[in-house]
């Protein structure tokens, strides 16, 4: 047990060290995680008080996030929150768009994307794009940021490349929160790590598995909307990525940070010890409340109204 993180933390691996671990239907999968998604997303609501509303945008369903106060000079912001789930269920939409909203004091509108395998890429990024679209109409793109966690990460970077390639105007702000860039070749952390980190299955990364699985089964994994390290990724907006040592996505995410570096982007990467893929859904943790506070002054800083 590394000394290194908090006393929260350490309680927490030990927890997860306990667990029974096998290969779930998709079925059992989207039961777990709409059960875990409402439990922790009631902790979220009452931990960081918002207001919610459910909201039809661009013929797509959302949850529009808006904080109890916000800044005359915030009413002009707006965040599009992607969750998580691995493409093919939602594993965190109100759990990381209600924290955020309150933290920065912003509007975030909580994506629900078509999911695979019923609906293959690229479905859930035109889903986004059309959501972005309708905010287009009365935001201006300077004051929009785009960000999500895991699968959620990993759209938002391909929406970005999508925004880019169509000639639209790019938001002013990307949160790439444990992303995976590249489908044709797995990274090293996917060889070491389960998604609770050292415990778990790894039978899912075997070699030679189609890293796209159900989500694009019928897409070159060199696409460079599917995977955009293989895109122009030279003007893309100003990225804040996250990850953390024992993350599943600790090597994809620092590839795909030096590529935004090697493209000439305002990129930053912040890798938190110790802790496995994305710790920052578990508010019992310090980390996470510094995690979040260190994401929304991101946005504040790039979306705000103290943006350059």
């Amino acid at each position: 047990m590394p000394s290194t993180i908090s006393p929260e933390a350490q309680k927490w691996l030990d927890s997860l060290a306990r667990l029974k671990y096998g290969p779930q239907t998709l079925a059992e999968r989207r039961a777990t995680t709409d059960k875990w998604r409402a439990e922790d997303s009631a902790e979220a609501r009452k931990l960081f008080p918002v207001n919610v509303e459910e909201k039809m945008m661009g013929g797509v369903r959302t949850d529009v996030i808006t904080p109890l106060d916000i800044p005359e000079a915030n009413r002009a912001c707006a965040l599009i929150n992607l969750h998580g789930g691995g493409f093919n269920s939602d594993s965190g939409s109100l759990i990381e768009g209600v924290p955020i909203a309150n933290l920065a004091k912003m509007e975030v509108v909580s994506v629900y994307y078509r999911l695979a395998p019923e609906n293959p890429f690229p479905l859930a990024v035109d889903d986004v794009v059309a959501v972005y679209k309708e905010l287009l109409k009365d935001h201006k793109p300077q004051n929009i940021g785009i960000f999500g966690t895991s699968a959620g990460g990993i759209l938002t970077a391909e929406v970005a490349v999508k925004l880019k390639q169509s000639g639209l105007p790019l938001p002013a702000a990307l949160g790439l929160f444990s992303v995976l860039a590249d489908f044709s070749q797995p990274g090293d952390s996917q060889s070491m790590f389960a998604l609770n980190g050292l415990p778990g299955d790894l039978s899912g990364h075997a070699p030679g598995k189609r890293l796209s699985g159900e989500y694009a089964p019928n897409t070159d994994p060199r696409d460079p909307v599917l995977s955009p390290l293989y895109a122009d990724l030279r003007g893309l907006p100003p990225s804040l990525l996250v990850t953390s040592t024992r993350d599943i996505l600790l090597s994809n995410t620092t590839i795909l940070h030096r590529a935004l570096l090697r493209a000439g982007t305002d990129s930053q990467l912040v890798v938190y010890e110790a802790l496995p893929h994305a710790f920052w859904y578990h508010f019992q943790l310090p980390e996470t409340r510094e995690t979040l506070e260190l994401m929304a002054k991101f946005f504040e800083q790039k979306v705000g109204p103290r943006a350059p």
